[in-house]
């Protein structure tokens, strides 16, 4: 049987149609406007959209990779890096670029410790890093990318933040940095930047704080008088951050930030090719077209929101993740893993299966993220979400007693997918069969 296919259409179709369709297509995907999806969306207000769109299409049709021709991206690029290194504490030699979002900003700084360590380190023939297993896996597409190994280490079972004495071990003569999360996705918890960056500087290596989640969180946090551990360049060792703008900086997607301490590192990250036949070739960072309407609208985000803005927004998402671990520690079938620092958290049960919870809740119109090791449900908190708390967590009380009277069940559905893969002791089964099932998401039905 031939596979289905679509073919560019032999006429013409009139916009209302067209966009009437996208309206229609659009009625599957998961309406995170009513606040029951906890993940992937961060929404500021209404109006505060309303602006980013604006902003986004006003630079809709310009190309950040000359800066020459669009003199208002340049500024726009340079002023978000400003904010974002001083809000992180740096001085007047740090400088960084922005990029497409979290992974791309990480896999730069591989690019950028690896070209860096050639010229500095240049018996290193097998460059390494250094991170814990809670570190992000854009960290293990950058190692295949640029040829650098990756040495996981595992987390302090207790903190579940990097083990500082085992990331010191696993440092060899081949190590060019270390990778510290501020703060890790799957907990929520800020590693012990202050000690890795003591020991980077004994060795000699870079520090990468990978504050992609939480660099637009955590600063207005600490200002609003919760205890978050030091992270950025306050911090001696650090090297650089990523932070991401279109995450809790409520910029449009596509807009992250990658920042060094020295620009005489900064300069590794850069690709130049002199000899081509269409001029000199200059980009600073994987891409070569670089969308202007991210960038503007991060700018715009950044400038409207301003420190009062900011804080008021991290007020209202701090007050609700505690009604929040508050209302979750009260049910006695329930626990929070670690002690996250700030709006992020996931929690568990040693009393029955927690994706089948997710399953129940799933049905009630929550959607929860599994994570794994151990399994667990997973909650990034958002302004708009403090109008629901009081509902979401009746639902979790009504639906755990559901579990709790029917603990012969398990999870079905997407969660069991999740829930065997995290079972399954072969890993290397386990990738085939995510690549097979991704590769069918993207079949033409």
């Amino acid at each position: 049987m031939a596979r289905p296919k679509v073919v560019l259409p032999e006429n013409s179709i009139p916009e209302s149609n067209v966009l009437k369709d996208m309206e229609e297509i659009r009625k599957d995907d998961i309406n995170w406007r009513d606040g029951k999806v906890w993940s992937l969306v961060y929404h500021a207000t209404d109006s505060h959209t309303e602006m980013l769109k604006e902003a986004y299409t006003m630079f809709f049709s310009k190309n950040a990779l000359s800066p020459i021709a669009f003199p208002s991206l340049k500024k726009f690029e340079t002023e978000v890096v400003s904010m974002a290194v001083d809000l992180f504490n740096g001085d007047k030699r740090c400088c960084g670029s922005m990029t497409s979002g979290g992974t791309e900003s990480i896999i730069m700084a591989i690019k950028t410790y690896r070209d860096w360590a050639k010229e500095k380190l240049p018996r290193i023939k097998e460059p390494e890093m250094v991170l814990p297993s809670s570190a992000h896996p854009a960290f293990e597409k950058g190692a295949d990318y640029f040829n650098v190994k990756s040495v996981r280490v595992p987390v302090n079972k207790d903190t579940h933040r990097a083990d500082i004495r085992a990331m010191e071990n696993a440092i060899t003569e081949n190590t060019i940095f270390l990778v510290g999360s501020a703060c890790d996705f799957p907990r929520g918890v800020v590693d012990p930047i202050s000690e890795l960056g003591a020991i980077t500087q004994d060795h000699g290596v870079g520090l990468h704080v990978d504050a992609c989640l939480g660099g637009f969180m955590l600063p207005f946090v600490k200002k609003l008088g919760y205890n978050v551990p030091d992270f950025d360049f306050s911090v001696p060792g650090v090297t650089s951050i990523s932070a991401d703008v279109h995450k809790y900086g409520y910029g449009a997607k596509g807009a992250s930030t990658i920042l060094y301490r020295k620009e005489r590192v900064w300069k590794h990250q850069f690709s130049v090719y002199t000899e081509w036949s269409g001029g000199i070739y200059i980009s600073p960072s994987m891409r070569g077209t670089r969308p202007g309407g991210a960038i503007a609208a991060a700018w715009a985000a950044m400038k409207h929101l301003g420190m009062e803005g900011y804080l008021n927004l991290a007020k209202v998402v701090m007050d609700a993740t505690k009604k929040l671990i508050d209302g979750i520690n009260q049910i006695p079938e329930l626990y929070i893993i670690g002690k996250p620092v700030m709006s992020v958290f996931s929690f568990t049960s040693d009393k029955f299966d927690v994706y089948y919870l997710g399953d129940v809740l799933d049905k009630k119109g929550w959607h929860l993220d599994r994570i794994q090791f151990p399994n667990a449900l997973h909650m990034m908190v958002n302004p708009h979400h403090a109008k629901i708390v009081d509902t979401f967590l009746t639902d979790l009380q009504e639906t755990v007693e559901k579990v709790v009277k029917n603990p012969e069940k398990t999870s079905d559905g997407d969660a069991a997918i999740y829930g065997m893969v995290a079972s399954l002791p072969d890993r290397d089964k386990v990738k085939d069969y995510i690549i097979n099932f991704l590769k069918s998401q993207y079949k033409i039905k």
